[in-house]
Order: structure tokens, then C-alpha cells, then sequence
């Protein structure tokens, strides 16, 4: 997926259709000339739908479609007869999208499978015909009601990715390189920080036909949940992953202080992130004797499971995968 095409939060101006109006009829026939009032009720105003759509990765098709109304219902006819209702609007999102009134922020919907079908904006009721109004002192009302209208809202489209492993680390950490080695993905790759400036996804095939997907988020620094750097609109992407494998370089100051640092920046964007199962991995790795890799390893806590790889070399990949393929299992 180009970087350029990756749109993850925008705004559109959604408005449900008006119901129809209530039909005002009476009954005309051959040898009832003077028939009781017979007006139908109008249609319901169209929905606005959210369907997830697993073949959509982004928002990128909701780009230039900022302005999205159903259409209104249709007025109702004699012989109480109802009026159509308003054509529904299906809007095909990424699972993994969240809308949000943009003016309050308040969640309205979430989608997270495919084929998930979500009201968002529903369509105003369409009103009475002149039959309901009929009593024993108004014989023949000329009146109906009119339909309810609309709602109009101005929504704030978030997409959160769904993946299965989150690469978490400081820029230039080497997050892309692992992923284009490791999957089909050919993310953005250069010597310099925030070489990645849009989520990358890849899908690693493993063994016995079986997969998952795994996600480059754009690098973190200090301050990050502050909305520093890159900030906060790719640290929610972390939100939706299962696994988060932490990859720090051996030529770091020190590996399990970065660790920490990144660690840190998770917990005050947000705490729960703590609680999904977590991997470190050391990349470049051909920079290291075994002497090296045991002075690393002696540093880091017997709880925490950690892997050196080299993605130049390919060294520890396999292993690599076996042990992201255990812990997403369990």
C-alpha cells in the first residue's frame, strides 16, 4: 500500500433523508361519491449505513465524498397506501473504523468485521395520512402530518488497524526493513528518521498455509503522547493489535532503557495497551558477538521474551516467527 494513499481520519457531512409527508385522500368511488378519508403514511427518510468491508484498508475512497445524503421518503397515497421510503446509503469502511460526532467527540458506531452492518444516521419517520385523524366529531379531516426530518451530523471517520502484530519502536529502529523481509509489503525504506510517515501493513506467511498480519506503525519519540513528532494520531493504531513487538537496534545507547522509554510513552497515551502480550526484539544483531548478545540478555527481565534477529542477514527470522505465531495463539 503507498504511503500516499493511506487515509486513516477524516470528516464528511452525513444527513438521513426526511420522512415523506402523510397523504390528505378520500374515498372516491362510483357509488360512493362522499367515501371517508383513505391518505396513506409516508415513507421513512433513507439510512445512512456503515457496512466493514475486509478488501478496504484505508479511507482513502471516502476522500472526496465529504457531502453524503439519503433520500427522503416518498408521500403516501389514497387508499392508504404508504409512500416508498428513501433509498439507503451504504458507506463501505476498513474494519477497524470508529465514527465519532466531530463536534463532541462522542463515539456513534464501530465496525470490526466484515459484512457488519451499522445504523448511523437514521432516517426521520414519515408522517401520518388524513385516515388516522378521522374521529366521530371531525368526520373528514383535511389535514396529515408532515414527516419527521433528518438528522444531520457532521462525522469524524477514524480507522484504527486491525493486525495481529503491532512493530513498535523509535525511528529508524528498523520496523520497515523487518516487514519487507519478512512479507510482500514494500514500505518506504531509508537512513534517516521517520522514513515511515503512514502505517504499513504486510501480511508473513507461516508454516502449513497459515498467516498474519503485521503492521509498521510510524516511529515514536519521547513525548510522543503529547502529540510530539508523529504523536497521537498513529499511537491509536497500537490500540487494535494483538501482539506488540517492541524492536530496538543493538546499537542503541541501551537496549532495555529504550525499551522502557517506548514502554512509557504507551502507558500514558493509554494504560490497557500494558496488558497485550508484548516481544522484544533486537535488530542488527550481525553488529554482535555472543559475548555482546549475553551482556544484552543478562539485562533484560527473565519475564520479558526477547529475540535478537538480523534483517540484513536474515538471521533469527524463522524463529522469529515461531515465537510471534506461540504467544498470538496463546
Amino acid at each position: 500500500m503507498s504511503s500516499d494513499n493511506f487515509i486513516d481520519h477524516l470528516r464528511i457531512n452525513c444527513k438521513s433523508g426526511s420522512g415523506g409527508p402523510g397523504s390528505v385522500h378520500f374515498r372516491r368511488e362510483k357509488y360512493e361519491p362522499k367515501g371517508g378519508p383513505d391518505g396513506g403514511d409516508g415513507g421513512r427518510g433513507g439510512h445512512i449505513i456503515l457496512r466493514g468491508n475486509e478488501q478496504l484498508w484505508t479511507l482513502l475512497h471516502l476522500r472526496y465524498r465529504r457531502h453524503i445524503k439519503a433520500e427522503d421518503g416518498h408521500r403516501g397515497g389514497g387508499s392508504r397506501s404508504t409512500g416508498a421510503d428513501g433509498q439507503d446509503v451504504i458507506i463501505e469502511v476498513p474494519l477497524g473504523t470508529i465514527a465519532k460526532d466531530a463536534e463532541t467527540e462522542e463515539v456513534m458506531l464501530e465496525i470490526t468485521s466484515h459484512g457488519q452492518q451499522e445504523i448511523l444516521l437514521k432516517g426521520g419517520k414519515g408522517g401520518l395520512g388524513n385516515a388516522h385523524f378521522k374521529s366521530a366529531v371531525n368526520q373528514t379531516p383535511r389535514y396529515a402530518q408532515e414527516g419527521l426530518p433528518g438528522k444531520e451530523v457532521r462525522v469524524l471517520m477514524e480507522l484504527k488497524l486491525l493486525a495481529d502484530v503491532g512493530l513498535v519502536g523509535f525511528p529508524n529502529a528498523g520496523k520497515s526493513t523487518l516487514l519487507s523481509v519478512l512479507s510482500a509489503a514494500k514500505p518506504k525504506i531509508a537512513d534517516y528518521p521517520f522514513t515511515t510517515l503512514k502505517p504499513n501493513l504486510g501480511m508473513v506467511y507461516y508454516r502449513d498455509a497459515r498467516s498474519f498480519v503485521m503492521a509498521d506503525i510510524p516511529g515514536i519519540i519521547e513525548g510522543a503522547h503529547k502529540g510530539k513528532g508523529l504523536g497521537l494520531r498513529f499511537l491509536r493504531h497500537i490500540e487494535r493489535n494483538s501482539l506488540l513487538l517492541f524492536l530496538v537496534p543493538a546499537d542503541a545507547e541501551g537496549v532495555f532503557s529504550e525499551y522502557k522509554t517506548l514502554l512509557r510513552e504507551l502507558n500514558k497515551h493509554n494504560p490497557e495497551l500494558l496488558d497485550k502480550p508484548r516481544l522484544l526484539v533486537i535488530s542488527k544483531s550481525d553488529l554482535l558477538d555472543e559475548e555482546l548478545k549475553k551482556w544484552i540478555s543478562d539485562e533484560i527481565p527473565a519475564d520479558l521474551p526477547h529475540h535478537f534477529i538480523s534483517s540484513l542477514t536474515n538471521h533469527g527470522l524463522e524463529e522469529l516467527k515461531d515465537k510471534i505465531w506461540k504467544l498470538l495463539e496463546q
